[in-house]
């Protein structure tokens, strides 16, 4: 159960693909984050995919997602991760794992593009379901701007965009 208690501090969920929106997502969740209080929890979602044809025998998608997200937060924090980071890797369709994520939580924090494929689009797919339907308070990340203070461990001499390009 998610839900925060008396005994369980906040949670800030933030979902994250690997995209550079979803980066951008993350560094501010690490801001609200020390704004507010809590716990960091980085979330992100595998499926199967509909076909196991030409996927070799040994490929473990929990595990290539676990390390994708473990990149990002690399990526975003360096060496200097919040003290509070909780990483969560969630099997299913990236919009109902959210969803589940953040039953309880303060707030959920995604980017306002993904890895979809209609760039044309202002809201992702898995944004416009989540910001609908979230249990919680939903903020999406438009733009490449940092947080206006620097979140513990966030590196701001690059911006997360030009890293991610």
């Amino acid at each position: 159960m998610n839900q925060s208690t008396p005994d369980t501090p906040p949670r800030i969920v933030v979902g994250v693909d690997g995209s550079p929106s979803s980066k951008q997502a993350l560094a501010w969740g690490s801001y609200m984050t020390s704004m507010m209080g809590g716990v960091l929890e980085v979330a992100t979602a595998w499926q199967n995919p509909p076909s196991w044809t030409g996927i070799a025998d040994d490929w473990d998608p929990a595990a290539e997602a676990g390390a994708m997200l473990s990149e990002c937060c690399d990526e975003v924090f360096g060496t200097t991760p919040p003290k509070d980071l909780k990483k969560t890797v969630a099997a299913g369709a990236a919009t109902a794992a959210l969803l589940d994520v953040s039953v309880g939580a303060r707030m959920l924090v995604l980017g306002s593009r993904g890895h979809g494929g209609f760039t044309g689009l202002l809201l992702g797919s898995v944004s416009a379901a989540c910001a609908e339907h979230a249990p919680c308070p939903t903020l999406i990340i438009h733009g490449d701007g940092l947080p206006p203070v620097a979140a513990p461990g966030a590196d701001r001499t690059v911006p997360v965009t030009e890293t991610a390009r």
